[in-house]
């Protein structure tokens, strides 16, 4: 049983909007293209394409037609997909309307939605098997691709990270070894790529990109842009021996197309998964899912692991939102394990293991402290909580965000803290917190030497509290108000005359230091 959502989930946002997705939908059983008046072909659970509708009564009435056959849904282009007649006849007839992107092309979509056909008929051997979806069709294509063009060829996504290479490769240069052992362009080489402007022109809808061969040896390039719907997905990276005639280098361009839909299906796929784990993640941090079986599904190590969570500028807007994904795969890369990770409210959450060695939090916490995040980099924060066990990662989660509030206040220094570091300053906030519930700061005269202070401008209370802090060393307790140590004395005979204090008193000094921190951490 395929629904058309689905469907429409895998094919993925770039090229299929869900208009109307009616409840009991028949299940998608195959793709079909129909006019209007030419019903016999259809069968209960097609995919309709409007691939000849050109105005909107040609449009209702093949919704009509595809109702009366059981259809699943009817697909159209823009602008008749906007049109409030085509969705009042989807809604009356109760068929699905799914809105195609205007630049698809029709015979690509027929490809690639019968190939998500049949990848979601065979998932259940894929799953059993543990090979990720349409990845053994990438290295396929790329060796297709390599013979159209005649060159051993990389397919990268838009970070320079390589998804699938030809065959071939033994015939390259260092730097192309590099990049296929690393999976990803090596730094030195991507800035000398970027130096000639191969990655602007990427974004400028260029066919084909031509890079000459360059004096450390690295052999010439002819790079093509990997794009659907005006997105760009990716590129794909010939190794050649020089200038590539015109025709060869038109073909290996109109590969293009077609490796677009493979990387499509691909994000697809990765989409529902990561939102299934990011669901999964979100029941297992508040309790409501047994560890056993987040194990099992999340792919975690059973080992103590830290809950981590990031506040990103932005917070819960779209710039936010598009900030914590860079994140994600900034702190991917290089790491070895991708981290468990979520968003709620605004937040990213990551479950790391504890302890060294690729993945674990020391090296989350070191890309984090290095990555920027634009111009407000200083709004980046992140906050760990203890190294719990997977039945414990509630308590991890509150660790992580009450480390997470205490930086936002200013209290903690930094960027990046980790629970187990600043125990003193939590055990300090939790007493002032609990101090202030119980009302302990009115009791005895420091409310006198307070109000002094407001009605005065003078500064005995704060004077008083770096005292008892530093007892025995004026010159320290001077430094940490930045004053004279004489101005120190000045202040504390003063502040005796005003209120009758026996500091001799142990007691005494414990009491009005419990008062003092309740106002200075609360």
């Amino acid at each position: 049983m395929v629904s058309v959502r689905t469907v429409v989930d895998r094919v993925g946002p770039t090229l299929l909007q869900a208009v109307h997705v009616p409840p009991g939908c028949p299940a998608v059983s195959d793709v079909v293209i129909a006019e209007p008046g030419l019903a016999a072909n259809l069968a209960a659970g097609d995919l309709v394409l409007a691939v000849a509708v050109a105005d909107v009564a040609g449009a209702i009435e093949l919704i009509r037609d595809s109702a009366e056959h059981d259809a699943a849904a009817v697909l159209v282009k823009p602008p008749l997909a906007g049109k409030p007649a085509i969705r009042r006849a989807a809604k009356r007839a109760e068929i699905g309307l799914i809105e195609v992107h205007a630049a698809t092309s029709w015979a690509q979509l027929v490809w690639l939605l019968r190939t998500v056909l049949d990848a979601i008929a065979d998932e259940s051997d894929t799953l059993e098997n543990g090979d990720d979806a349409g990845t053994s069709d990438l290295f396929r294509l790329a060796d297709a691709v390599a013979s159209v063009v005649d060159a051993p060829v990389t397919i990268e996504d838009t970070n320079s990270r390589v998804l699938a290479y030809s065959a071939r490769q033994d015939v390259t240069d260092p730097a192309r070894v590099a990049t296929i052992m690393g999976r990803r362009i090596p730094d030195d080489v991507l800035a000398r790529f970027r130096s000639r402007g191969v990655f602007r022109e990427l974004t400028r809808g260029r066919q084909t990109i031509f890079v000459p061969g360059q004096r450390d040896g690295t052999l010439p390039r002819l790079i093509v842009p990997i794009r659907m719907g005006g997105e760009l997905l990716g590129s794909m990276w010939a190794v050649v021996p020089g200038p590539v005639p015109d025709e060869r280098a038109a073909a290996f361009a109109d590969t293009a197309p077609v490796v677009a839909l493979h990387l499509l299906r691909r994000r697809a796929h990765a989409d529902v998964q990561r939102r299934a784990s990011a669901e999964l993640l979100r029941a297992l941090l508040r309790g409501e899912v047994s560890p056993r079986k987040a194990v099992a599904e999340l792919d975690l190590t059973d080992e103590p692991h830290r809950v981590v969570v990031v506040e990103t500028p932005g917070g819960d807007t779209l710039d936010g939102e598009g900030l914590r994904l860079a994140l994600l795969e900034r702190i991917s890369q290089g790491i070895g394990r991708r981290p468990v990770a979520a968003e709620e409210a605004g937040l990213l959450y990551a479950v790391v293991p504890d302890g060294e060695g690729p993945g674990t939090w020391p090296e989350i916490r070191s890309a984090l402290a290095e990555t920027p995040a634009g111009k407000d980099s200083g709004e980046l924060r992140a906050a760990a909580g203890g190294a719990r066990d997977l039945t414990d990662l509630s308590r991890s989660r509150a660790e992580a965000e009450e480390t997470l509030g205490l930086l936002r206040a200013g209290v903690l220094a930094g960027r990046v803290v980790c629970f187990d570091d600043v125990w003193t300053a939590l055990a300090l906030h939790r007493a002032a917190t609990a101090s202030s519930g119980a009302r302990v700061t009115e009791l005895g005269p420091l409310g006198t030497v307070r109000a002094y202070d407001a009605a005065n401008g003078t500064e005995y209370v704060a004077t008083l509290y770096e005292w008892l802090r530093h007892p025995g060393d004026p010159r320290t307790a001077a430094t940490a108000l930045r004053i004279h140590p004489n101005t120190l004395r000045y202040r504390m005979r003063k502040l005796l005359e005003l209120v009758p204090l026996d500091l001799d008193d142990p007691d005494v000094r414990l009491a009005l230091l419990a008062q003092l921190t309740a106002l200075h951490w609360a």
